[in-house]
């Protein structure tokens, strides 16, 4: 029994789709990064920008001095994408987000209790928000790349 156009499946299975999914899968993730950021920075409180500002996302690690609050992980090479907040000047990011107990205050202050801060979350539900079309963006991207390289 011969299968006829087996050498060129194998290829097909072995380099071309591979090629195929990653380049849709990269920009599926790009498309999906740049989404959940618009979001983010819609729900974010605004005093002086400076952390609506923060709010990006990078290949690999967050830049240093920055809180990565979400970093999703492809199992396919460095499909290694990092949304993140603060840094710099908004180094408050995780205090905006999850709020701050009563504590006693240092300093000039000192002896004093400052009242805590209530949480203003504007990242983790912007992520809820989107987390579900990214995985189907994924998904499809992923099958639109097996399609094209089957053809």
């Amino acid at each position: 029994m011969t299968i006829e156009g087996l050498d060129r499946l194998n290829r097909k299975l072995t380099k071309t789709i591979p090629e195929a999914a990653y380049r849709r899968v990269k920009e599926a993730l790009e498309q999906s990064a740049d989404e959940a950021i618009a979001v983010m920075k819609g729900l974010v409180p605004v005093d002086s920008g400076e952390l609506r500002d923060s709010i990006a996302w990078t290949w690999g690690d967050a830049p240093k001095g920055a809180i990565a609050l979400a970093t999703s992980t492809a199992k396919a090479g460095d499909l290694r994408i990092t949304i993140y907040a603060g840094g710099g000047d908004a180094y408050y990011a995780r205090f905006v987000e999850f709020g701050t107990s009563p504590h006693p205050n240092k300093g000039l202050f000192a002896g004093s209790m400052h009242p805590g801060t209530p949480a203003q979350p504007f990242f983790y539900p912007g992520w809820r928000l989107v987390r579900r079309k990214v995985k189907g963006r994924v998904t499809r991207n992923i099958k639109k790349a097996i399609k094209e390289a089957s053809a």
